[in-house]
């Protein structure tokens, strides 16, 4: 696919989305290139932290399913 039957396809498709999901992918597009140069990588140990967090939280059971969580989706 040509970079410009790319754009295109953006062009078409960033209407249709809210804007939270605008704001969403442009905030994507940013971390790609980098562009927030104030924004930190966090370091690995607070990286190992975090998973370590989130897998605790989900052997307690504070998570949310697929389904739900597609459920909830659905709704934007």
């Amino acid at each position: 696919m040509t970079t410009t039957a790319i754009k295109k396809q953006v062009d078409n498709y960033l209407p249709l989305l809210s804007e939270k999901q605008q704001t969403l992918i442009l905030e994507m597009i940013k971390s790609w290139l980098n562009v927030d140069k104030d924004t930190k990588r966090i370091t690995r140990k607070q990286y190992n932290k975090e998973i370590n967090e989130a897998v605790s939280r989900i052997e307690k059971g504070n998570s949310v399913s697929h389904k739900d969580a597609l459920k909830e989706l659905s709704k934007w």
